[in-house]
């Protein structure tokens, strides 16, 4: 949206289920991408044992997700492509550099995760990554970090060289292997971190050309959803701010026990609390509790006592802008890593999943909601990040990089 309003319309290339919901905010949007039922359906699962499999394993994320349109989504994005000034792509959009080099226009990488810079000196704190020095990390921390970068490129170029090249003589370029597939690529023109320097600074060992900017908040998808619903409003004006849990878009839709156990860890503290259970549910209050669907979370969130989350990182930058405590529940991916960095930050504290339910979260949350701490430096950090304004910034940063020669 920053880049059309400084004259630079882009077009969304994105899969079959976000079609829409690009165009209703008036962007022009093109699948290249199947739908996530599409997905599902040749995974052979239901939709909540589908996301459950893709949670808890990254390799069939990978080769579920992102690798079988690999060659379709490359033909689609090559004729997108082809009066366009650039190509504007995470790492995991594996067709993007190939049809960047095909047709000679500049690459640009945003990175929307920290842990996606790889960096010897800032590793991923997730579990996939126990055997890495974590930070802070020395010279020699660096060097063993590296080796298992080195390692771990090594495999990636065993099993899936033969896919990517296989794309890429389909394009007229030659084989180049699938080394740093899960990474900003080196001939990216520019790097764009989306999220905040206070969330991690750029490290050491990042591209050159590498800009934090901030994130990129958007949450607001309709007309409506610039105030809150009515019922909502109501319910926080009438008692103390609540306890927030929510689980995001994704994992919501795998969800388990975990609003049950929110609502019995609420009770347990004597609170209030708002449950996101995600959809279009329409707001139910039950005394103390109020369980709705969709909620802008930059609406929300500033009215809480504490944010219980999954740690994706839109949710953790809300959290974080609103200056509330987090207690982060990680499901999958990037989101131990968000945690472990709310955590050092003196934001918030976390869990794992499993671990989620009354006797060990109850404690957690009281902590939070009474040791001031936390609450100083929330609001001290939540007055930074308000500040931020990541998409502008990023939007300009595009523009720039696009114009050099």
């Amino acid at each position: 949206l920053a880049l059309k309003d400084l004259g630079c319309p882009p077009i969304l290339a994105v899969a079959e289920d976000q079609v829409a919901a690009s165009r209703a905010v008036g962007l022009e949007a093109e699948a290249i991408f199947p739908s996530f039922v599409a997905v599902r359906a040749g995974m052979g699962l239901s939709d909540e044992d589908a996301i459950r499999r893709l949670m808890s394993n990254q390799r069939e994320f990978l080769e579920r997700m992102l690798l079988p349109a690999l060659s379709s989504s490359a033909k689609a994005l090559d004729e997108l492509a082809a009066e366009a000034d650039a190509i504007i792509s995470t790492p995991f959009v594996f067709a993007a550099p190939i049809i960047a080099e095909k047709r000679s226009i500049p690459l640009i990488n945003i990175v929307l995760q920290p842990m996606a810079m790889l960096s010897s000196y800032d590793p991923p704190a997730t579990p996939d990554f126990w055997m890495a020095k974590q930070a802070p990390v020395g010279r020699i921390g660096a060097a063993w970090n590296n080796t298992i970068y080195t390692v771990m490129r090594r495999l990636l170029r065993h099993l899936y060289s033969g896919q990517l090249d296989a794309v890429r003589i389909q394009h007229g370029l030659p084989p180049s292997g699938a080394a740093d597939m899960l990474e900003p690529q080196k001939k990216a023109r520019l790097v764009v971190a989306c999220y905040s320097k206070t969330l991690s600074p750029i490290p050491a060992d990042a591209p050159a050309r590498t800009k934090i900017v901030g994130f990129p908040f958007f949450d607001q998808h309709e007309e409506n959803d610039q105030t809150l619903n009515q019922r909502i409003a109501d319910f926080l004006v009438c008692g103390t701010a609540p306890i927030v849990f929510t689980l995001g878009t994704f994992a919501v839709r795998s969800a388990g026990n975990f609003y049950e156990e929110a609502e019995a860890i609420a009770r347990s503290l004597g609170a209030r609390a708002v449950l996101l259970t995600g959809g279009n549910a329409r707001p139910e209050a039950d005394g103390s509790i109020l369980r709705c669907g969709y909620v802008p979370h930059s609406l929300l969130f500033p009215h809480a006592a504490v944010i219980v989350h999954h740690g994706g990182v839109g949710t953790t930058g809300q959290a974080m802008r609103a200056g509330k405590p987090q207690l982060i529940v990680p499901h999958m991916g990037d989101q131990t890593d968000h945690a472990r960095r709310i955590e050092r930050l003196g934001l918030g504290l976390w869990m794992k999943a499993s671990h989620f339910g009354v006797a060990r979260a109850a404690p957690k949350i009281r902590r939070l909601l009474h040791t001031q701490s936390f609450q100083e430096r929330a609001r001290f950090i939540g007055a930074l990040i308000d500040q931020e304004d990541g998409g502008r910034d990023a939007a300009r940063a595009i523009i720039n990089a696009i114009s050099e020669n």
